[in-house]
């Protein structure tokens, strides 16, 4: 395992903590709606695709859950995408893993300007070669996360990198890295928990930023 110079990490929950902006998103989605939720209700929903909790979780039809995302993102691109905060510890793993050598990506369920509006916010863009992310419409993350990781392994390989690993906290992550027979890092800190990750078929798990320098510059 981690024989590679390729790094992909999962954004929401995994290099920042998104709660407070992903939550206020779909609360005041569901609002449209009638729905009223509590913030900390919305939590278990932060890293999964978009369209997907408005569906299945709330029953509301095709049509409407794009009403549903159109609201998401009233909310989200003016501010909920702000509303965001870089866990402890992150930054410093991320010099520590380019210093080394290792070439970053990010792959991640959230649309890809949004996602690179954050990593320019937060100062972290630099750290990374590729990002992948979702369409508006949906269509890379109607099959789970494996289309998304798909791509960045695609401009890697291209590219001569091989034996990359997904490093995230859901298990959108691990299971997207499972259908590309990719490794994976399951990590802690985020809105998964050990079992979930475990289920999921996560290579291993860490518990924080410097077990996984530890772990991916020790291999």
């Amino acid at each position: 395992m981690l024989k590679n110079s390729m790094i992909i990490f999962d954004l929401d929950g995994t290099l920042t903590d998104p709660k407070v902006g992903i939550t206020k998103s779909y609360q005041y989605a569901l609002a449209a709606f009638g729905i009223h939720k509590e913030t900390d209700d919305l939590v278990k929903y932060i890293g999964a695709p978009l369209r997907e909790m408005f569906t299945a979780d709330f029953g509301l039809s095709d049509a409407d859950t794009e009403v549903a995302v159109a609201k998401y993102r009233e909310y989200f691109a003016e501010t909920g995408l702000y509303e965001n905060v870089v866990y402890p510890g992150i930054p410093e793993a991320l010099q520590r893993l380019a210093d080394s050598g290792k070439t970053l990506a990010v792959a991640t369920n959230k649309v890809t300007s949004y996602a690179q509006i954050i990593l320019e916010h937060f100062g972290l863009d630099h750290f990374f070669a590729f990002v992948s992310g979702d369409e508006m419409d949906g269509s890379l993350s109607k099959n789970g996360k494996r289309d998304i990781i798909r791509i960045a392994l695609e401009h890697f390989v291209a590219n001569g990198f091989t034996a990359p690993v997904m490093i995230g906290d859901r298990r959108h992550d691990i299971t997207g890295a499972v259908d590309e027979g990719i490794d994976s890092i399951g990590i802690t800190w985020g809105y998964g928990d050990r079992a979930e990750l475990e289920e999921a078929g996560a290579t291993t798990i860490v518990d924080s930023t410097d077990a996984l320098c530890q772990l991916i510059l020790s291999s």
